[in-house]
């Protein structure tokens, strides 16, 4: 496949990572360590703001008008028993995003979490950085846990390819005003834009905003129905 654009913007799960290390280590672990997460990090600004915005994701002002009669340990329960709620729904919510970025930012920083990258996708990163073109994330997970997934590969740290990251925050991911704030952000035109997903509905959007899209096929991907419009990758080595 062959793009002549600035930019290239990445999904993860699916796209340079498996499904399965997402799914099967990242929110195991995400749920087995919260209680404790939180019990020792409760006053901490950042997770105090995760919290908070858990509970405006839920519909309330805020924390203490979710659970209003509750001291500190009935409020931190109230936070596990809806993250418990959220991951079994797989929810996108931000609060809850921002939650899990956090566990896994511990994670990482005490070796108990490495991350699975396909092998394709290291040199490509690589060979698109010598190119000069703009590589950027585009993930339901939070910037911080973008952030601390790629700075703990299995391939080391692929940090210093990515210059920008977006999640939630900006938009969600099926909504083609999502891809129009992102190339705003990228500073050319959304043609000059390639993004790389395994969601076609993703890739919908991504078109309806102007961009380039390419269609991930990676083992253990949902398989897609066909005439769905966009072209098919199954490595990065041939996006040239």
């Amino acid at each position: 496949m062959t793009f002549a654009g600035m930019g290239i913007l990445l999904d993860i799960e699916g796209t340079t990572s498996a499904l399965d290390y997402v799914h099967k280590t990242m929110f195991p672990y995400a749920r087995r360590e919260v209680e404790a997460f939180l019990a020792r990090n409760w006053d901490r600004e950042d997770v105090a703001a995760a919290c908070e915005q858990i509970a405006r994701d839920a519909g309330a002002e805020g924390l203490a008008a979710w659970v209003p009669r509750a001291r500190v340990p009935g409020r931190r329960k109230a936070v596990v028993v809806e993250v418990y709620r959220l991951m079994d729904a797989d929810a996108k919510a931000t609060g809850l995003k921002q939650l899990q970025g956090l566990i896994w930012q511990e994670g990482y920083a005490a070796g108990a979490l490495q991350s699975h990258v396909y092998p394709d996708v290291p040199p490509a990163l690589e060979r698109w950085a010598k190119r000069g073109l703009d590589v950027r994330i585009y993930s339901s997970g939070s910037v911080t846990a973008q952030k601390v997934f790629f700075a703990h590969t299995e391939a080391g740290d692929l940090t210093r390819f990515l210059r920008g990251h977006y999640d939630t925050t900006t938009g969600p991911k099926r909504d083609a005003a999502s891809y129009r704030a992102i190339a705003a952000a990228f500073g050319f035109p959304a043609g000059e834009v390639l993004f790389l997903s395994d969601v076609v509905a993703e890739l919908d959007a991504a078109r309806a905003a102007g961009m380039a899209t390419g269609l991930t096929l990676r083992p253990g991907n949902a398989p897609v129905e066909p005439g769905h419009g966009h072209p098919e990758i199954a490595t990065f080595a041939v996006v040239a």
